[in-house]
């Protein structure tokens, strides 16, 4: 009999070709798998890194619940400490912000407010209230006659200044009524007022009537305000009393006052004088104005 032959070398090609590529697939299994772990390393690296901690979650809402979440193994977590920081960080701007702003929403709101009930803001140029009267050089039409109305007071009212922007005289949101300023809005207002007494003798005068000017008189200026009441209220008064020499050929006296009060809307404030015979209304030395303030 003939011994069993080996086997052939196609058979042995064959297996040595089944081993390599054997090996080959045990070598590319072990790459993909070595490879997969590396980048799976490399993943959870850079997904606790400071920006990608933001991407797992809505920032708003872990914000909301910052002091809810808060646990040792959180603490632990340093993805979940980049989100802490970042949330308490956030917190402190918002209310920073806050603190600084809420002056100017409080102003803004008082502002609509006082719009809402009718009333201007005081401090806006749009809306400035101020009234600057002078003396009119035709005096014998600036005073009204003695006792002419019960709702005058005491003394002569001035019912002609001038209101024209002639010389320093103006009207800044102010009506101007028979000698009295109307105010338009209610308020504090530094109201001031000045009177220019003057005697000079003529000698076309009577005799009388000039010894009865150079008595010694009371010169008064009143500053009163007109409201629904019957009568005048006195804001202010100031008065002296002059004794004019008979050797001196005039006499001068000018008395100025002034005061901040409280007016409402449509009240009116006027000057009454006493003496309206010896009244000067000189345009610098006589005056009269308000001012909103």
């Amino acid at each position: 009999m003939l011994p069993a032959a080996g086997p052939s070398p196609g058979q042995t090609c064959g297996a040595v070709l089944v081993a390599a590529v054997l090996l080959q697939s045990v070598c590319v299994a072990v790459t993909f798998l070595y490879f997969t772990n590396e980048l799976k390393q490399l993943w959870d690296t850079y997904s606790k890194s400071g920006i990608a901690c933001l991407t797992g979650e809505e920032i708003g809402d872990f914000i909301q619940n910052l002091d809810l979440i808060e646990s040792e193994d959180r603490a632990a977590d340093p993805c979940w400490q980049v989100k802490r920081h970042l949330g308490e960080l956030i917190k402190k701007m918002i209310s920073r912000s806050y603190e600084e702003n809420i002056p100017a929403v409080n102003a803004e709101r008082a502002l609509t407010l006082s719009h809402t009930d009718g009333q201007q803001p005081p401090h806006s140029p749009i809306n400035r209230i101020a009234a600057h009267l002078t003396g009119n050089s035709n005096r014998k039409n600036s005073l009204s006659p003695r006792n002419s109305s019960p709702r005058r007071g005491h003394g002569q009212k001035i019912n002609n200044w001038e209101s024209s922007r002639k010389g320093h005289s103006f009207l800044y949101n102010v009506e101007l009524r028979n000698g009295e300023l109307v105010i338009p809005q209610t308020g504090f207002y530094y109201i001031y007022s000045q009177t220019y007494f003057r005697f000079r003798e003529n000698e076309n005068e009577d005799s009388d009537l000039l010894a009865q000017i150079r008595n010694p008189k009371q010169l008064v200026q009143y500053v009163y305000k007109l409201t629904n009441y019957p009568e005048p209220i006195l804001l202010m008064k100031s008065a002296r009393t002059s004794c004019w020499s008979k050797k001196a050929e005039y006499g001068l006296y000018s008395i100025y006052q002034g005061g901040v009060f409280q007016l409402k809307r449509e009240d009116r404030i006027f000057v009454s004088v006493s003496n309206g015979d010896i009244v000067d209304m000189d345009k610098e030395a006589s005056f009269f104005g308000a001012f909103m303030i």
